[in-house]
């Protein structure tokens, strides 16, 4: 049991980083990861950010919206 309360936060900071590095490459600022903290409003966010338009795509790429 003690090994679950030592890799829960390295797993949780593990996750949080890497939905910094994916907001940043779509364009978006990063302190929107700790959005993944809050129960259900983790779930409606990554839809949202799934289905805006990403700010770094290259003009005249279709985003298949």
């Amino acid at each position: 049991m003690e090994l679950f309360f030592v890799l829960l936060p390295v797993f949780m900071l593990f996750c949080l980083w890497l939905g910094y590095r994916i907001l940043e490459k779509a364009g978006f600022d990063g302190r929107w990861t700790l959005v993944l903290l809050v129960p259900v409003l983790n779930v409606i966010m990554i839809w949202v950010f799934a289905f805006s338009t990403w700010p770094k795509l290259q003009n005249g790429v279709d985003q298949g919206l």
